[in-house]
Order: structure tokens, then sequence, then C-alpha cells
């Protein structure tokens, strides 16, 4: 089931002939395993935090500036592990399962620890260490994705799998505000089903999803040191700092729900609710985007997408009330998701090559990570200080400046299918 060689498989090239002769990608077993694999997880994580918002700020009573630490540490603690997952992934040469299988199963047991936490500190350790697991397990997956599938496809199979993955996101707040509404204790039934449903996500990755490469290890272990030396790489170079500089644009997904409902008054039972705008337009664009990223070009693709998300600040700083400004906004910011989170790493593992595939797209994913956690930091020390639209102004103004930035530092690397080809050797430091 797993393909061993992405350049000689016939399921990595997912090669199948039309009545006309022409060759037709299909995508990977592996990508469709790990799609279910993220789809069930997904469940579990955005039941949870469809509600984190609304649970530390109206239930606990958390400020902007105490929410924007924790929302800060649940989207860029896991910066401080990835490098330690991706390196761990690429020794031995066939570890990527289990590394990942490490991660999903920390943030599993994490779930229930919510429920016994009830102020900033132990909150913040719980969500810590829930992060902890995400960082363990990205770049291993996301490195078996580009693994079973060739240069010429593999932005349709990150579209793949962020499809499947957003599927979760889809259905996850629909249990949590279906739990709300049902339940007494709502928080902590949202809680305990989450750690259920993880649960069965780590059995789906141990049974389904192929162990690794196989082979012996290689003849020189990969060190960190030779992953960071990657960045002397030209086209990864510029991809690692245009991450950077958007990350540091880009407000977090939670601040963007807060401020819709506080712009249009939606209820409290309603919140958990709003990030099925962005799943649906995520779940719909994510593999056509990826399609079309192989295309035209993986950089016009992804600088699109902050195009849309800074069209969604742009909205919620008018004055404008409409029924219509929710969908809008929701509807961006789906499809700036869609446009950047597959197709980034799409991106970088044309530049990465495969004894270091994992460390070297988790040098990318720190950086973003490590920019993110102090973006949220910021913005809610700006909500805190001087209102929600003078944060949001800000951000959108540093957003406009560091996606014109980036335009100037498009990488050179393979527009499409004609010209990509795949990254082979090892790197030295």
């Amino acid at each position: 089931m797993y393909v061993a060689d992405s350049r000689t498989s016939t399921s990595a090239h997912g090669a199948a002939r039309s009545p006309a002769g022409r060759r037709r990608a299909a995508v990977a077993p592996t990508v469709v395993a790990l799609g279910t694999v993220s789809l069930v997880t997904d469940v579990s994580s955005e039941m949870v935090t469809a509600v984190l918002p609304l649970y530390l700020v109206t239930g606990l009573g958390l400020s902007p500036l105490g929410f924007g630490l924790l929302d800060g540490i649940y989207n860029g603690f896991s910066a401080l592990v990835r490098l330690v997952g991706g390196h761990f992934a690429d020794r031995g040469g066939g570890r990527h399962k289990w590394v990942a299988g490490l991660g999903y199963g920390i943030s599993a047991v994490c779930k229930p620890l919510l429920l016994t936490a009830h102020a900033l500190t132990p909150i913040g350790f719980v969500l810590a260490a829930d992060r902890t697991g995400k960082g363990l397990r990205t770049a291993p997956r996301d490195a078996l994705i580009s693994l079973s599938s060739t240069p010429e496809t593999r932005g349709r199979a990150f579209g793949v799998h962020r499809a499947m993955d957003t599927a979760g996101a889809l259905f996850g707040p629909l249990v949590a505000f279906w739990i709300l509404r049902a339940t007494v204790d709502g928080y902590d039934a949202v809680f305990t089903v989450s750690f259920c449903v993880a649960v069965l996500g780590v059995l789906v990755l141990v049974l389904f999803v192929p162990g690794g490469r196989g082979g012996a290890a290689p003849a020189e272990p990969p060190t960190v040191r030779a992953a960071l030396t990657l960045l002397r790489g030209r086209d990864l170079r510029r991809i690692t700092v245009c991450a950077l500089l958007l990350g540091l644009a880009t407000v977090s997904d939670s601040f963007v729900y807060l401020l819709l409902q506080r712009r249009l008054g939606v209820p409290d039972r309603w919140f958990a609710l709003l990030p099925l705008g962005t799943a649906a337009t995520f779940l719909l664009l994510a593999v056509p985007l990826g399609r079309l990223a192989d295309r035209v070009g993986r950089w016009t693709v992804f600088l699109a997408g902050h195009g849309a998300l800074l069209l969604a600040y742009l909205l919620l700083l008018t004055s404008w009330h409409g029924t219509g400004l929710p969908y809008l906004v929701l509807a961006l910011h789906g499809a700036f998701y869609a446009a950047t989170d597959g197709v980034l790493m799409a991106a970088a593992s044309d530049s990465v090559p495969e004894t270091l595939r994992s460390s070297g797209l988790a040098v990318v994913q720190t950086g973003q990570a490590l920019t993110r956690f102090a973006c949220s930091l910021l913005f809610g020390a700006a909500w805190t200080m001087w209102g929600d639209r003078a944060a949001l102004a800000g951000a959108a103004g540093a957003l406009a400046v560091c996606a014109a930035f980036a335009r100037t530092l498009r990488p050179q690397g393979p527009k499409g299918p004609q010209g990509t080809k795949e990254t082979k050797g090892t790197v030295t430091a």
C-alpha cells in the first residue's frame, strides 16, 4: 500500500490512462489513509477549537491579552518541537509513521486534561502539551504525503489531504454545537467526546497507514544542522522568509471569529458554528486550488490566498453590517487556507531532498508557527490597549506590506509539471 519510491512506483505516480491515451494522475493510497486519520483527528481538535475562545473569554473571564497569550501558545508552541519531530522521522529511514503517531497520541491525552484546568497557567500547560503533539506529527505526515507523490501531482495530493482534513474541521464544530445544546455541562461534555474521537484517530493511524519507506537507514544519518543548511538554497530560503513575514501578519482564526461575533452580536450558543464557513470553503477549494497550483505555479496561488485574507480583514473594518458579511468573510478566510496551507508544503518539497524531507519541511513550518505565535501576542496586546478595530487595521496594513515584499521574493523554482523535477540526494553541513 505504501509507496517506497515516488519516482518509480505506479501508486505514487498514480498513472492511469484515459480512453484518449492521456495519463491521468491518481492520489496514492498513503495520502488517502493519512487524510482519513486527519479527518477523524480534526473532528476531535475542532470540537475544542470551536468552543475554546468562548470558554476562555466568557466562561473563565480572561482578558483579550490573556486569551492572546493562550491562543499564541495554541497556534505557535508546536514550532518548538517541529524540528525535533522532523529530525527523528528522517533518521532510520522509516520512522515517519511512528513519530506522527506519537504526536497524535500526545494530543489525544491532553483533551480530558482540559476538564481539570480552570486557570491561565494550567490551561497554558495543557495547550502547550497538545501543540507539542501537533508539532511532532505535522512534518512527518507531510513528508509521507510528499514522498508518496510525484512532483507533478504534489499540489493535488496535498489538496486532497487538506480537503479530507477540513471535512473533519467541518464536522467538529457541528458536534460541539449539538453537545452544547443537548447537555447541561456542555464544555465538559465537549472535551470528553473530543478525547474519545482522538483515540479513534490514533487507532486508524496504527491500523491503516503504512509503516514507512522501508529499507536501511541512510549511510550518514540526517542531522538538524544539515536541515538548517538547506536554507542556503535560494528557493527554500525565499519560501521560508516569505512564510515568516506573512505569518507575522496573519491573525489567528479565533480572533477572526471573535471579531465577527462582536460586529454582528452573534449569541454565544451560535458561536461554535462560525468555523463552519471557513471549513466549508476550505473543503470545496482545497483540491481545485492544489491542481491549479500544479499548473500555473504554486507561488502565484499562495500569494493570491493572502490577498483573499487581506480582503476579509478590510471587510471586517468597514461599517457594513449586512447579512452577507459573515458569509463573505468566512468564505475568504477559507479560500486563504485552501490556497496556502498545502500549497506552501508542496512548494517547499520541491527544494528539499528525500533524505531530509521531514526536517526540511519542519524548518519552514517552524518559522511560520513562531511568527504566528508572535502575531497572536501582538494582536491581543493591541486589542487590549487600543481596541479591536485599531488592532485589525494594523494587521491589515502589515499583511499588505508583507505580501508586496513576498511578491518580490518569488522563488525561481518549477512553475508546473513541465519544469518540475525531484530533489534527490543528501545535504551536508
